[in-house]
C-alpha cells in the first residue's frame, strides 16, 4: 500500500538510482580533496570527474558474483572511469562512502518531512483562528466536562505541531555528520581533511569521532523523533475519528462525490483515512524500536544493523511524509458542525455547570466538602431524570437560603468559559 501511494519527492530520495549517486557524490569530493593534497593527479582527477557513473542494473549484475554492494558499485564506476579509478575509494572503506551518504539521504527526507510539518502548523493556525469562539463541550475520561471551543483543540495540536517541528530541526541535525576516517575510525589511511572536504560538500559536519560507521544513536534519535510526530497524528486522528461519530458528529473527514463508505450498507461515511493514519503509527513506532535495538553492535562495528536499516528509515520517512501530506488534506476538507456541538453541549441540562456552581457556594461562606455534597445530590438526580440541574437547584432550600434564584442563573452562562480565551491565543501572536 504505501508503495502505491508514495508520493514523488520521497520516492526519489530513496531510490536506488539516488542512493548510488550520492555514494559516487562521496567518492569523488573524497578524490577532490586528495587531489588537492598532492595524492591523485590533475589529469586523473578530470578523469574520474568526466567519466565517472554506473547503472543500477550493472551494479546489480557485479552484486550476484561479488555478494558486495560497495564492491559492485566500485567495479561498474571503474569501467567507466578507466585507469584512473585506481585513486577512487583510496584510502576509505565501503561504511565511509555508505553512512556518510545515508546521512545525507536521511537529510534531504528530514528536511521534506519538516516542510509538510511546517504546512501542517500553518493550517492548523487558520483553523484556530477561524473557531476561535466556536463554542463546544470539552470532554474527560470521554465524558462531558466543561465548556471550551473547537479553535482551542486546534490551537493545541498547532502547538504540538511546533515541538515536532523543533524535534524534527534537532534530529536532522543529529543526524547530519558524515565520517571518512579508515577501517576503525584512525584515520590511518586517509587524512582528516578529506574527511571535512566531503562533508562540507554534502552539507554535513565530521563526526568528533567515529569508528567503522557512525555510531547509530544518532539514527535511533532520528527514528524515534518521527514515531512522536506519527503518535501526534494518531492522536489528531483518533480525535477526528471519535468527533465522527454518529452520536457526536461535531467533525468529519470530507466525503467526496461518488465515494463509497461500506459494501454493505450505503449510508455509511466513515472515517477511513484517519484510521488509516492511525495504523501506520503503529508501524513508525515499531520501526523506532528496531532503530534502538541498532544502537549496540560488536566492537568497532559488524552489520546487523544494515539490513534492518535498508528498510525501517526509507519505510518510516515514506510513512511519516504520506501521513503528514494525508493529514493536511483533512484538516483542509475537514467537515465541522457547530450547531451538532451546540446540540451536544446542552444534552446534559446544564450539568457542565456544577463547578462553577460549587465555587459560588465556596464563595458564599460554605466549606468545600460541603458545597461539593450539595452540588452533588443535584446532579446526580439530573444524571439519571434528565430535569435541568438549574431547576434542581432552585428547588433545594439549603442552596436557595445562600444564593438567589438569579445568582443561580447567572453562573449558567457558557461565555463565562471563553474569558481567557483571548490570553491563550496571544501567546501565539493571534
Amino acid at each position: 500500500m504505501i508503495e502505491r501511494y508514495t508520493l514523488p519527492e520521497m520516492k526519489r530520495i530513496w531510490a536506488q538510482e539516488n542512493k548510488f549517486r550520492r555514494w559516487l557524490d562521496v567518492e569523488i569530493y573524497a578524490c577532490e580533496a586528495l587531489n588537492e593534497m598532492g595524492v591523485i593527479p590533475d589529469d586523473a582527477l578530470q578523469q574520474i570527474k568526466e567519466r565517472a557513473n554506473f547503472t543500477v542494473e550493472r551494479i546489480l549484475e557485479i552484486e550476484e558474483v561479488t555478494n558486495h554492494d560497495v564492491i559492485a558499485f566500485l567495479t561498474c564506476v571503474g569501467e567507466y572511469v578507466g585507469e584512473a579509478s585506481k585513486y577512487i575509494h583510496f584510502g576509505l572503506t565501503s561504511s565511509d562512502v555508505v553512512d556518510t551518504a545515508l546521512s545525507a539521504l536521511i537529510k534531504e527526507a528530514g528536511e521534506q518531512i519538516l516542510g509538510r510539518l511546517e504546512r501542517l502548523h500553518a493550517v492548523l493556525i487558520e483553523k484556530a483562528k477561524e473557531h476561535r469562539n466556536t463554542l463546544m463541550i470539552g470532554r474527560t475520561h470521554g465524558i462531558h466536562a466543561e465548556p471550551m471551543t473547537f479553535g482551542l483543540k486546534m490551537l493545541l495540536w498547532a502547538a504540538e505541531t511546533e515541538r515536532n517541528i523543533e524535534r524534527m530541526k534537532t534530529a536532522i541535525k543529529t543526524v547530519s555528520v558524515g565520517k571518512i576516517s579508515g577501517a576503525v575510525g584512525t584515520y590511518a589511511n586517509i587524512d582528516p581533511g578529506v574527511e571535512a572536504h566531503v562533508c562540507k560538500r554534502l552539507g554535513l559536519t565530521p563526526a568528533k569521532v567515529s569508528t567503522q560507521i557512525i555510531q547509530r544513536d544518532r539514527h535511533a534519535e532520528f527514528m524515534t523523533t518521527l514515531a512522536v510526530i506519527a503518535s501526534s497524528l494518531e492522536k489528531f486522528a483518533t480525535e477526528i475519528r471519535s468527533l465522527q461519530r454518529t452520536d457526536i458528529l461535531e467533525a468529519e473527514e470530507y466525503f467526496s462525490k461518488g465515494q463509497k463508505g461500506s459494501s454493505a450498507m450505503p449510508h455509511k461515511r466513515n472515517p477511513i483515512v484517519t484510521e488509516r493514519i492511525s495504523g501506520m503509527a503503529r508501524l513508525v513506532r515499531g520501526n523506532a524500536l528496531a532503530a534502538m535495538e541498532n544502537v549496540t553492535l560488536w566492537h568497532e562495528r559488524d552489520i546487523s544493523h544494515s539490513s534492518v536499516e535498508r528498510v525501517i528509515i526509507p519505510d518510516s520517512t515514506t510513512t511519516v511524509d504520506y501521513m503528514l501530506h494525508k493529514f493536511i488534506n483533512i484538516m483542509e476538507n475537514l467537515l465541522v458542525y457547530p450547531e451538532n456541538m451546540l446540540r451536544n453541549l446542552e444534552r446534559t441540562h446544564g450539568l457542565i455547570f456544577s463547578q462553577r456552581v460549587l465555587l459560588a457556594l465556596v464563595d458564599k461562606g460554605l466549606s468545600r466538602e460541603r458545597a461539593y455534597e450539595l452540588v452533588q445530590r443535584n446532579a446526580m438526580p439530573s444524571w439519571r431524570t434528565g430535569e435541568p440541574f438549574q431547576e434542581l437547584l432552585n428547588k433545594d432550600e439549603e442552596i436557595t437560603s445562600v444564593m438567589t434564584k438569579e445568582e443561580i442563573a447567572e453562573l449558567f452562562d457558557y461565555q463565562y468559559h471563553l474569558q481567557k480565551i483571548d490570553e491563550i491565543y496571544s501567546r501565539f501572536g493571534l
